[in-house]
């Protein structure tokens, strides 16, 4: 996702830094925990001892504002639905938000039955048309930013610095397979088995019916934004959004048929994932997942029981490495982004922070400063620096990492505490130090605000630590030297890496691909291996004056030798 967030400081931050911050040596900060831990205990005042709150302004709008009866019925009327009724509820205050319609096992077969006979009206559309759908879609999604805005915020909680960049996504997205399409696409010529006589042509047949089931953590991201390249390489899309944020994709449907997509190319259905995920596997020409790891496996294998392709983007336990030459205050600030964003929800976020100890004390003071100051709100405006968890299990998992984690001897560094002040679900941005296995916090994802600290003495150890996972999605690296950033990055097992940035920089970059490694998932999205995948791969060879066969009154022992000499001359020509 492009990076909006420049310089990861908050305003509340620069200005507790002017009044005079205090800049405590590792000994103070040492003496100070130890005081906190020795002190009598007493009922903390989240309001007055946590993070800073950014209250809402008069007159900010409200989800009964933005979600009334109207909206909901107009975006949902696209939904394949035999009549059942489901709801979705907003994590700010855990309200409902909106009645939805609940699709079955049987309408999912119908939706497929619409998008076949959509999917092959479209496939006959030129390629340049269909890409000037994505270019319009570009225009209206920032013209009109403000309403999908508002949606992500109420499904999703996150702050709308976080939400905005779903919006950056998915234009970067419309933008380069709008341009670049036809490129990808377009027909290629290849050197036949005997050149001249033959001419070979690779063609890409768009796979069908794509099924896509899209995760809630970036609701309009991972909807909308993986099915662009599947449109236009021809192929139509059953979707099954996370019912909690089922409004934002449907909002982008909207959008995308208001641009020229014929509305039964892209099929929407709504239900539980165990009942109706299995449902769009069955049934699809191809799959795109997007979620946890064990599910992903459960996906693979339904996939693979048909001999149908598949693209799993799954879980992480990512890793920043901060270099003894890195800038210290551009590394924390940088460490902001990376574990904070959408309150760390977020796959490619950053859970471990693995630091030089010549610099670590330096680093951690600057970290825990920023974040302490990070201001947490609910409002549907711009100003907070974080919102809230999604759901009462990502607050439970949560809560257990920490508190395992501190009774069995990790330092509590800034945050780890829940925030029912604000809102039932939101939990103070966290740091951990002195984390070690077997704590769950170590090893498992915690999909959360949650970071640990790791001091380490070589950078072959923080890299051999890095990669003592069995997840490999995202990393960072961090130093004054891009040479050695670079060269460290190579050695990372990860899809992405990311040398002075923490996610924003891999992901944005569309024309490269972007996936992950081991237990993080199977293909890419962006870049040729991002359009190319929701295709098939045909060769044309048309043979010319003779066949690959004994002709012109040759002998089978004529032709041999015809091909010998042949094939001696190709090699010789440094054919390839």
């Amino acid at each position: 996702m492009t990076d909006s967030q420049d310089t990861g400081t908050s305003p509340a931050l620069d200005s507790a830094r002017a009044g005079g911050t205090p800049s405590s040596t590792a000994d103070e900060a040492a003496a100070t925990t130890a005081a906190a831990t020795t002190a009598p205990p007493r009922t903390p005042d989240p309001a007055a001892d946590g993070n800073p709150v950014v209250p809402a302004a008069a007159g900010t709008r409200t989800a009964a504002d933005v979600v009334t009866p109207e909206v909901a019925a107009r975006l949902t009327r696209g939904v394949v639905s035999g009549g059942g009724r489901t709801a979705n509820h907003t994590p700010f205050t855990g309200e409902k938000l909106a009645d939805l319609p609940e699709s079955t096992p049987e309408d999912v077969a119908t939706a497929f039955e619409r998008a076949r006979a959509a999917q092959e009206r479209w496939a006959k559309v030129p390629v340049k048309q269909r890409a000037a759908v994505l270019l319009r879609f570009h225009d209206l999604v920032l013209r009109r930013q403000a309403e999908v805005l508002d949606l992500i915020q109420l499904e999703t909680g996150k702050a709308r610095l976080h939400a905005h960049e779903e919006v950056q996504a998915v234009a970067v997205a419309a933008r380069h397979y709008g341009r670049k399409a036809a490129s990808y696409l377009k027909p290629k010529g290849h050197t036949g088995v005997v050149p001249t006589l033959t001419k070979v042509t690779e063609l890409r047949q768009p796979r069908g019916v794509v099924g896509q089931i899209a995760p809630w953590n970036y609701p309009l991201e991972l909807s909308v934004g993986d099915a662009l390249p599947a449109f236009v390489a021809g192929n139509a899309v059953v979707m099954k959004p996370d019912t909690e944020t089922a409004l934002t994709a449907l909002w982008a449907r909207e959008q995308l048929i208001e641009a020229g997509l014929p509305e039964d190319v892209w099929q929407v259905v709504i239900g539980a994932g165990p009942v109706v995920g299995p449902a769009v596997v069955e049934h699809a020409d191809y799959v795109s997942f997007t979620g946890s790891t064990p599910t992903g496996r459960e996906v693979a294998r339904g996939a693979a029981a048909r001999l149908v392709g598949v693209s799993l983007e799954l879980g992480g336990k990512n890793a920043m490495l901060v270099l003894h030459d890195a800038d210290v205050e551009k590394a924390a600030a940088g460490a902001i982004r990376g574990c904070f964003s959408s309150a760390g929800q977020l796959c490619i976020s950053i859970e471990r922070l693995y630091v030089h100890e010549s610099i670590a004390d330096d680093f951690l003071q600057r970290f825990a400063a920023r974040t302490r100051a990070m201001r947490l709100g609910n409002a549907l405006a711009y100003g907070a620096d974080m919102g809230s968890l999604v759901g009462e299990r990502q607050l439970e998992t949560v809560t257990r990492h920490v508190e395992e984690a501190v009774a069995k001897g990790a330092k509590l560094v800034a945050g780890g505490r829940p925030r029912p002040d604000i809102g039932p679900l939101f939990y103070e941005p966290t740091i951990l130090d002195g984390v070690q296995a077997p704590m769950a916090v170590c090893g498992e994802e915690t999909f959360g605000p949650v970071v640990s600290v790791y001091r380490f003495g070589d950078e072959d150890e923080a890299i051999a630590l890095a990669n003592a996972t069995p997840y490999g999605l995202n990393s960072s690296v961090w130093t004054k030297d891009g040479r050695r950033g670079r060269a460290v990055a190579a050695r990372m097992r990860t899809g992405t890496v990311n040398v002075n940035e923490a996610y924003a920089a891999g992901y944005g970059s569309v024309q490269a691909p972007m996936g992950g490694m081991g237990d993080s998932g199977l293909g890419r999205r962006h870049g040729s291996e991002g359009i190319l995948k929701y295709t098939e791969a045909q060769t044309v060879a048309h043979q010319r004056v003779m066949p690959l066969a004994p002709s012109f009154g040759m002998t089978d022992e004529k032709y041999a030798q015809f091909m010998t000499r042949s094939l001696r001359a190709m090699k010789a020509l440094r054919l390839r």
